[in-house]
């Protein structure tokens, strides 16, 4: 029996439920769950992604909660399955990502919606670029500084994208001192919008570092959403490699 009443503890997650019709049985969001704005409004929050209040999630009676190992806390995770059905996923490749929704479309009963969306994703990947030999700082926080490197999601986008991962000799999110990033000498840094929300006036702060890389503000969300945000994933790298492209010349 399919299950009626969903809570969703992962922002990527909560988009790809409602793209797969299951808009009437989510009855609980996290704060950061913000797509499809239309859609996510009048739903319950039950806190944050590591903050969540527990009154709130019992009082909605789930029969199944979404979850994400890196995403919730493990304490929290645990003490949930002692009450409810738990469905935890383990993103690191696209791969991973495409197996997770066909999961969740066999849990939830939208197989078919499911089957439709990873054709939909594998057609447009399949159009994306060939590979270049720049190399990228992809950076997620600052102070300290933190970079994405090997074993996670964004690496396996970058790649995908057709770039170097400057720090694909370490793994997971290392913190990285400003000599460690002069001695890697990236071609490119790329300075994501979430979790920490880099912007215009941080360029020149890298640029100072870095002077001889490229230094772009890119869209976190395209690059470390595992979900049905994968759809816009090749156009968008489409148009950053066309924007790195006339930077380099």
């Amino acid at each position: 029996m399919p299950p009626k009443r969903i809570i969703s503890l992962v922002p990527s997650q909560t988009e790809l439920l409602f793209e797969l019709g299951l808009h009437d049985e989510i009855v609980g969001i996290t704060k950061f769950c913000v797509y499809p704005a239309d859609r996510v409004k009048g739903k319950s929050i039950v806190g944050g992604t590591k903050t969540l209040t527990m009154e709130r999630i019992h009082a909605l009676r789930p029969d199944l909660i979404i979850a994400n190992k890196e995403e919730n806390t493990r304490a929290e995770i645990e003490y949930l399955q002692q009450h409810y059905p738990v469905h935890v996923t383990d993103m690191v490749t696209i791969a991973d990502a495409l197996a997770m929704i066909r999961n969740l479309g066999n849990l939830t009963g939208k197989q078919p919606e499911a089957n439709d969306l990873i054709q939909r994703i594998t057609t447009s990947f399949l159009s994306m670029p060939g590979f270049s030999s720049q190399s990228v700082a992809y950076f997620i926080w600052r102070n300290p500084y933190m970079v994405a490197a090997n074993d996670t999601f964004i690496h396996s986008m970058l790649t995908q994208a057709g770039f170097q991962n400057a720090f694909a000799q370490e793994t997971r999110y290392p913190e990285i001192t400003l000599d460690t990033l002069k001695r890697a000498q990236p071609d490119l840094i790329f300075l994501s919008s979430e979790p920490y929300p880099f912007s215009q006036k941080h360029i020149e702060e890298f640029q100072a570092i870095c002077p001889s890389a490229k230094v772009v503000l890119v869209d976190g969300e395209v690059f470390s959403w595992y979900g049905s945000r994968l759809l816009l994933a090749p156009d968008y790298f489409r148009k950053l490699r066309s924007e790195i492209e006339r930077l380099f010349h």
